[in-house]
């Protein structure tokens, strides 16, 4: 399957916002109180959780337009 040049650079900058996004939301709940009683709470785990699929899938869209963009150049 071909992408689109337009697609494609949607994808990329997806994958970049994702990745300025979430890691500013993490560290803001790592600072909320409710994070930590004598370690890890449930609503930090979660979170976290939540940060870890949301990169995951931000470096794979990513990745994907990335991809997309070579591939129009050919």
């Amino acid at each position: 399957m071909k992408l689109s040049r337009g697609t494609s650079v949607f994808l990329l900058a997806f994958g970049v916002w994702s990745w300025v996004i979430w890691p500013t939301f993490l560290r803001n709940i790592w600072k909320d109180p409710r994070s930590w009683d004598a370690g890890p709470t449930a609503f930090f785990t979660v979170h976290l959780l939540l940060v870890v699929a949301s990169l995951t899938s931000g470096t794979v869209i990513g990745v994907l337009g990335v991809r997309g963009l070579r591939a129009a150049r050919r």
